[in-house]
């Protein structure tokens, strides 16, 4: 499964929501050294119940806006 995803470092609160065919992902962790696009792998584990090792962030790991690859066994 591919998804679109647009991540919203530094937030209250970490939850996911849709919004015009685009997942918005709100996580806690800055986005600094990383930090963020590790915390989003373990948020969306955790959301779909998989192994982290089963996502992978295809393109977008500097930016906001990514491409992320989730494969289900």
């Amino acid at each position: 499964m591919i998804l679109k995803v647009k991540v919203i470092p530094n937030s209250k609160e970490e939850k996911i929501y849709q919004e015009n065919g685009i997942y918005k992902i709100k996580l806690k962790k800055p986005a600094l050294e990383g930090r963020a696009n590790l915390e989003l792998i373990k948020f969306l584990s955790k959301e779909f119940t998989i192994k982290k090792g089963n996502i992978k962030i295809l393109k977008g790991e500097k930016t906001r806006d990514k491409i992320i690859e989730i494969n289900e066994l």
